[in-house]
């Protein structure tokens, strides 16, 4: 491999880890803070490339459709935890997962009532087109270093929420003692449906980012959910920065993996994720007890 093609394909990982990136940090807080295993969270993945197709040819304006996607999908968050996974804290996981399947099924119906069973394509803003210059040799596209950039600017935003707002303190305190915080007049009803709400929006976030780069299809999320699973579990259960640094490491090995080793890239993956775990079973950056 020359140096140029290392350099595209290692943008290429990157850009890759920070969309993945994107959508497990949604399903980190999710279930490191409330506790709930959202199966559905792959299908408001997929739901967020619809709401991109849907708004840009309503709308005109990716940058509109990303708005209106990640605003709809917070709002259902917020409908939906109200009504539905507040009955579910403090519950086993099996009902936790009946849930989030039943939510899976309805919004395969509202997707197929909506958009039928097309393929679809998004094009990206055109000021995002064509490719750019890096270096003499090396080119690449102006649209994927958009989504890196983007991305990043998102992690950093969680992280600074989360580390250093009253907001990011109060959500690390329920996660760390829940029962302390409530003692100490924190009342977590609104936090819950907050925190939730953002998941949603950050995997919606991700479908609507990367379907300019990717054709809109049913059943486009179930991929994603798995691996960002493995991303949560390799990173540590509740660690954004463990889903930082996971995600980035299954950009890298699914990337290279297959110009390397195509015929076994798919297992690589779950490769990684056993050795990690033989090393450390709490995940990177995962406390022991997590």
């Amino acid at each position: 491999m020359d140096l140029i093609t290392f350099g595209v394909q290692l943008l290429n990982a990157v850009q890759y880890g920070t969309v993945l990136f994107l959508v497990a940090s949604g399903l980190t807080l999710v279930f490191g803070i409330l506790g709930v295993i959202n199966l559905a969270h792959g299908a408001f993945y997929m739901l967020g490339a619809y709401l991109a197709y849907w708004l840009t040819l309503v709308t005109g304006s990716f940058a509109l459709a990303m708005l209106g996607g990640v605003t709809i999908a917070f709002i259902a968050g917020m409908l939906l935890e109200t009504m539905f996974v507040r009955l579910l804290y403090g519950r086993d996981h099996l009902a936790q997962v009946l849930l989030s399947f039943g939510l899976i099924l309805v919004i395969d119906e509202v997707r197929q009532l909506l958009f039928g069973k097309d393929v679809h394509a998004v094009a990206p803003p055109a000021w995002l087109s064509g490719s750019i210059q890096l270096t003499d040799n090396l080119s690449y596209s102006v649209y994927r270093l958009a989504i890196c950039i983007f991305c990043l600017c998102v992690a950093v935003a969680i992280f600074l929420v989360i580390s250093r707002t009253k907001i990011g303190m109060i959500v690390r305190a329920g996660a760390e003692n829940r029962e302390m915080a409530r003692v100490l007049g924190i009342k977590f009803d609104r936090v819950n449906r907050y925190v939730f709400a953002v998941g949603i929006a950050l995997a919606a976030l991700g479908g609507i980012v990367i379907a300019p780069i990717s054709t809109v299809f049913p059943g486009m999320g179930d991929g994603m959910l798995i691996l960002s699973f493995v991303v949560i579990v390799l990173g540590g259960i509740g660690s954004v920065a463990g889903a930082a640094v996971g995600a980035l490491l299954i950009g890298l090995t699914d990337t290279f993996g297959k110009v390397f080793f195509p015929s076994a890239s798919s297992i690589l993956i779950y490769v990684l994720m056993a050795a990690v775990l033989i090393w450390r079973p709490s995940g990177i950056l995962g406390r022991p007890n997590a």
